[in-house]
């Protein structure tokens, strides 16, 4: 009587079933422990079609996602095996795209949020120098030779000072080179990828409306007259924000990927085993 009810009870059975259910799982999906198994999931098999439909634009069909599966278990068999033989210890290649997971992992795992006002106001601050806007210049110039210095420059100063004071052009001025003879409105970067940095500088500080020079350039001396100048200026946050934006995030990432190495590193000894300098041959 006691037994006939205990069997009755519906505990007992659940328990069962969940022994049995167990049981078969264990049998159908043993562990393992060589690494000789190989599960295609459901998530694998989405992951493959996903890659197939950014590649061809449609999804695969079912010969192609029967060989894009075979593809990834060809690839899983080939990796394990190359790690049971120890391939991948000594190469450079694998080492390096290891290294750029973990610094992937480490990067991610510090972008928990996105920078505030304050945080970005506060890096241009500190960096000022990285996002000062360039001066606006407007100038022409009058090449006067490959030499920077010497006779030969004093006496062509004189003469193009005399020929402008005469109203020559002075696009008739000079010696004939390939160099812009006017920029309007250029960036002082763009003057300084053209005609050296040296000459941009001086455009900075030269007064406005006159003729000097000589002024030197990368390709020898100029008689110069700015027409119109914007001076250098710190900008206001708004109008560069994506730019500060993108440096802020990318000196994060880089201090995610020191800081987690910095960790690392302590947990590790490191012995440098090499002969002295003097008994090396």
């Amino acid at each position: 009587m006691r037994t006939r009810r205990l069997l009755g009870e519906p505990m007992l059975h659940f328990l069962v079933i969940g022994i049995g259910l167990f049981a078969a799982y264990q049998w159908m999906a043993p562990v393992d422990s060589d690494g000789r198994r190989i599960v295609i999931t459901q998530g694998v098999v989405d992951d493959l079609v996903t890659q197939h439909v950014a590649a061809r634009g449609r999804e695969p069909s079912s010969t192609e996602l029967n060989h894009l599966v075979e593809s990834y278990v060809r690839d899983e068999i080939l990796y394990r095996e190359g790690v049971r033989l120890g391939l991948d210890r000594d190469d450079i290649v694998v080492k390096r795209r290891v290294r750029q997971k973990i610094e992937v992992i480490a990067e991610e795992d510090a972008s928990t949020r996105a920078p505030s006002d304050a945080d970005l106001s506060a890096y241009l601050t500190a960096n000022q120098a990285r996002f000062v806007q360039p001066a606006i210049l407007t100038f022409e110039q009058v090449f006067l030779g490959h030499a920077a210095s010497g006779p030969a420059v004093v006496r062509a100063v004189a003469i193009t000072r005399e020929g402008l004071r005469s109203g020559t052009d002075p696009e008739k001025l000079g010696k004939p080179t390939l160099l812009p003879r006017r920029m309007t409105r250029a960036p002082a970067d763009l003057v300084a990828r053209d005609f050296g940095a040296s000459f941009a500088d001086a455009l900075e500080n030269v007064p406005v409306g006159e003729w000097v020079g000589p002024i030197d350039s990368s390709f020898g001396a100029h008689y110069v007259r700015v027409a119109d100048r914007t001076p250098a200026a710190a900008p206001q946050l708004a109008a560069v924000r994506d730019q500060v934006v993108r440096e802020w995030e990318n000196e994060r990432r880089q201090r995610a990927r020191d800081d987690a190495y910095t960790k690392m590193r302590g947990e590790y000894q490191v012995s440098i085993e090499t002969e002295p300098a003097t008994e090396r041959r």
